[in-house]
């Protein structure tokens, strides 16, 4: 019912910028908290950034002062700017989003994933 769609995602060199964006759609009353998580071949998934209630931020340790998120409130859209990109990177970007529909059930929903690739 509600659906997550990401955009951004693509090839740069080390040292590089990137930015990402995630758009919700649907029966969406209200969002609690979107926010984007990464995940490399062979590691699992793990937290890049997420905005949390009150607009509130959180960062993973090795992307803070790198990547920034901010958000859209008006079009329930979540961006996500990395700065200083490195080849440990290179992941599958995931976003999510948490919230209530207008039938006041609760939503818990993933993107279908972006690859960002950063070379050497």
């Amino acid at each position: 019912q509600v659906q997550l769609l990401e955009s951004g995602g693509g090839l740069v060199q080390a040292g590089g910028s990137l930015g990402l964006s995630c758009a919700a759609s649907g029966s969406i009353s209200s969002i609690n908290a979107m926010g984007w998580y990464r995940q490399a071949p062979g590691k699992q998934r793990e937290l890049v950034a997420a905005m949390t209630k009150n607009d509130g931020t959180v960062y993973g340790d090795s992307m803070k002062g790198r990547f920034t998120i901010s958000r859209d409130n008006a079009k329930n859209t979540a961006y996500l700017q990395m700065n200083s990109l490195k080849p440990e990177d290179t992941a599958v970007y995931y976003c999510h989003a948490d919230g209530h529909t207008y039938s006041l059930s609760r939503f818990d929903s993933w993107g279908q994933g972006t690859q960002v690739t950063v070379s050497s």
